[in-house]
């Protein structure tokens, strides 16, 4: 499969990205299930790039329903090197306003209900998240949000919670009492699930709201919010175009093979079956 360089996953508000060329959309098999949706390939000032709706082209996949194995693999099975994702959050501070982005530095995971590792059959794989998001990709974005002028912040704790319910009052409290920066419902497990698979990623939040902690969040109406998330959408669609033109992306060899270092089972035990299964994600020959 030829190389990739850069996998973009659309979050609410952004299911199509205007200015890509030769466009096609793909059916990938997963052998974890099916992916959000077709994958859109095509190019970018000469680029090649792929696009994957996070919650489908019709946006009817809610947070906890999104097989993110299978979009993960799908992207892999696709020769894609760096994914940078683009997710709308609510913000946890008053200083990270409604139409800012945050780079995201750090997570915490607060889901249950979700598939996380492509390791849980019968071999063990313990990989490091001290660094979740990649430092090199990460500072491609911001590089491309200077040069765009579009207001951010260059790091943030993002805090996924389950959903699809958002926060009580007293659990974004909580939140903020333990520094989160932004909170959002799909980052996790997608960031752990693209580190075994051996592909850079970078988490690009956009701010939609304050969440329900704000003493003013009443007096926002939908309305707004929608405002914001599709003014979001637009800025995202400049940045992956300018994320698309001459800046070397270059894939991050530790990265690359995180998991191959991280296998604990003697994989002469491992069975036939899970190596064919893992073929995509792991080398276990």
């Amino acid at each position: 499969m030829a190389q990739i360089d850069v996998a973009f996953i659309g979050g609410s508000g952004l299911y199509k990205v205007p200015g890509i060329k030769n466009i096609k959309w793909v059916e990938v098999k997963s052998n974890f299930g099916k992916p959000s949706s077709k994958i859109c390939l095509g190019t970018i000032n000469n680029r090649k790039v792929a696009f994957l709706p996070r919650h489908g082209i019709d946006h009817d996949i809610s947070p906890s329903n999104i097989n993110y194995r299978a979009n993960i693999e799908a992207l892999k099975i696709l020769g894609v090197s760096n994914i940078i994702s683009l997710s709308a959050v609510g913000s946890l501070r008053r200083d990270y306003a409604p139409g800012d982005f945050v780079l995201v530095s750090q997570f915490i995971d607060k889901t249950y209900a979700r598939k996380k590792t492509f390791f849980d059959d019968d071999l063990v794989v313990h990989i490091p998240m001290a660094e979740p998001v990649c430092i090199n990709l990460k500072e491609k974005v911001r590089s491309s949000l200077k040069d765009l002028d579009i207001k951010h912040h260059q790091n943030g704790i993002y805090i996924c919670i389950e959903g699809p319910q958002f926060s009580t009052r007293a659990e974004s409290e909580l939140y903020r009492s333990w520094g989160c920066d932004v909170i959002g419902m799909t980052n996790m497990p997608e960031s752990k699930l693209a580190l075994e698979a051996g592909i850079c990623y970078a988490s690009v939040a956009m701010v939609t709201d304050y969440d329900c902690w704000h003493p003013n969040h009443e007096d926002v109406s939908v309305d707004q919010i929608v405002k914001t998330l599709k003014d979001n959408a637009s800025k995202a669609q400049e940045l992956i175009i300018e994320l698309s033109k001459n800046k070397t992306i270059k894939c991050d060899k530790k990265t690359k093979n995180l998991s191959s270092n991280s296998v604990i089972t003697n994989t002469s035990k491992i069975k036939k079956a899970t190596k064919k299964k893992l073929k995509y994600i792991l080398d276990l020959k």
